[in-house]
């Protein structure tokens, strides 16, 4: 009797045994298959992203053909002082054509202040001039936050707000010209679209970057600011309105005259060019005089069937203020990549339970800034603390392994090595628009016989690019690529520092001293 319990005890430890054994076994599975789903949503997401050098070339020959397409549009009016011509790239993004003869700087001497709004910051400078001209321009810049309530808000609202830190950032100092009873002027960038109708007046167009202020749209944006400065007592003249690419095409241009574009790559993206006068078929006859005139692309809005887009940059467009508007600027600029981010984290937080429980603040759009992306991407501790640290701050994903934090730091790689092949394809486009990408141009194949190479600066600005080692890193990598190792040997990039702020400073001091050429409104 004695045997047969010892023997029914064994059975059911053994039962016992195996029972745990197959819930260990069956968890180990399914963690296995859980883990199998989430490199599956990686790789969908890496290949979704590819861009070989084949697709990068289709992006520049769109890019160029759609510039074609611009320039030989209807011309819709026709400016001579600042803003020259307004009309529209068919089917993809806004173009303006700018008159900015930068050999109109002279020997401007004295302090010009600027305003610089283009994202969730604005900037305010004083720049001093002393008469030549100089690599070097002595200069003083406060950055302000924009409150989120702010940005969608009124326009008085908006404009108040700026107005006072501008009066506030005057006050700090002692201005020369107003000791000599001058009226300060100031230049103003205002980085959206704009209908341009003298070089110190546009209308707003449309807002982009997060941006929805409905009382703006169609309004005045210079006459906006100077109403506001006007209400705080602020003796100040808005004597020019451009965009931060205009702004830092006159600068590049100021120290260097080989720069032929200007790329803004931050919070938004734009880029700016010279073109020739007569490449631009709806003016030909018009402007005779001049060689080349500034080509603000409002690049942002370029589509092409050729970008890789994703189901993430799909329902992040649905979700955006503006959708189906802005299409590349969502696909590389600082606004977004971190929002593409979290959303892939998201999917794989809805699929496995590899970031532990769900967090709320995982749903919650542009919870993960770029900056913070950009600081995991490149985290390069042996335990991902950086990455542990914002995952915790940020998103309250607290405990994960140190596989899982790999696993979010080729997230971040996957996007950002897209958006700065893209950004690199844009500025090629524009290269080969201009005959500078060793070809003949668009019509040109790829042949590179008898091109006489030149030395082309194109200037950048925008923390994405300045502050951001890998994205710099891989978008100097696809543009050797794109162009090849000879060619891109003539071809500069050269980072601006303020120069969308300084360069709105020089052409006020430039614009300051020229009398306003009337408009004529029958073209």
């Amino acid at each position: 009797m004695g045997g047969k319990l010892v023997f029914g005890v064994a059975v059911g430890v053994a039962v016992a045994a195996c029972a745990v054994a197959a819930v260990v076994v069956g968890r180990r599975v399914e963690r296995r298959s859980k883990w199998k789903r989430v490199l599956r949503i990686l790789e969908e997401l890496e290949a979704a992203c590819d861009t070989p050098v084949k697709r990068l070339r289709q992006v520049v020959d769109a890019m160029a053909v759609e510039m074609h397409a611009g320039l030989a549009s209807e011309v819709i009016q026709v400016y001579h002082v600042y803003a020259a011509v307004w009309g529209h790239f068919r089917c993809s993004y806004w173009v303006v054509l700018l008159f900015c003869s930068f050999s109109l700087f002279r020997s401007e001497k004295g302090t010009f202040y600027a305003l610089d709004l283009g994202g969730t910051n604005f900037r305010v400078l004083r720049v001093h001039l002393g008469g030549q001209r100089s690599l070097s321009l002595k200069h003083d810049v406060e950055m302000q936050p924009i409150p989120q309530n702010l940005m969608t808000g009124t326009r008085e609202d908006l404009f108040d707000f700026i107005a006072s830190s501008l009066k506030e950032f005057v006050e700090k100092a002692n201005d020369p010209d107003q000791l000599a009873a001058r009226r300060r002027e100031l230049g103003f960038t205002f980085s959206f679209p704009v209908k341009q109708t003298s070089a110190s007046s546009g209308a707003l167009i449309k807002w982009t970057k997060g941006f929805s202020i409905e009382d703006m749209i169609g309004r005045d944006a210079a006459e906006s600011l100077q109403q506001a400065i006007d209400r705080i007592g602020l003796d100040m003249r808005v004597s020019v309105l451009i965009n931060d690419t205009v702004g830092t095409l006159a600068v590049g241009h100021y120290q260097d005259p080989d720069t032929v574009a200007a790329v803004i790559i931050g919070t938004g993206t734009n880029a700016c060019y010279l073109e020739r006068t007569d490449a631009i078929i709806k003016c030909q006859g018009i402007f005779t005089t001049f060689g080349r005139m500034a080509i603000n692309m409002e690049w942002g809005n370029f589509w092409s069937s050729h970008l890789p887009r994703t189901t993430y940059d799909v329902d992040l467009d649905a979700d955006s203020p503006n959708p189906n508007e802005q299409g590349f600027e969502k696909m590389i600029s600082d606004m977004y990549l971190g929002d593409i981010v979290r959303r892939v984290i998201l999917k794989i937080s809805q699929e496995s339970d590899v970031f532990g429980p769900a967090s709320t603040l995982l749903s919650m759009p542009f919870k993960l800034r770029t900056p913070l992306m950009a600081a995991m991407h490149e985290d390069s501790s042996p335990e991902l603390t950086e990455v542990a640290r914002i995952l915790e701050d940020i998103l309250e994903i607290t405990d994960i392994p140190l596989k899982v934090q790999k696993l979010v730091v080729k997230i971040c790689d996957i996007v950002t090595r897209r958006a700065a092949r893209l950004a690199a394809a844009g500025i090629v486009g524009i290269l080969k628009k201009i005959g500078r990408d060793g070809t003949s141009g668009i019509a040109g194949g790829r042949s590179r016989t008898n091109i006489k190479l030149k030395r082309t600066v194109v200037a950048i600005e925008g923390g994405l690019y300045t502050s951001y080692t890998m994205f710099r890193e891989y978008l100097h990598e696809a543009l050797v690529e794109i162009l090849g190792e000879e060619i891109a040997l003539h071809v500069i990039l050269k980072p601006t520092e303020d120069g969308s702020g300084i360069g709105a400073a020089l052409l006020a001091a430039s614009y300051s001293s020229y009398d306003t050429v009337s408009v004529d409104n029958s073209l």
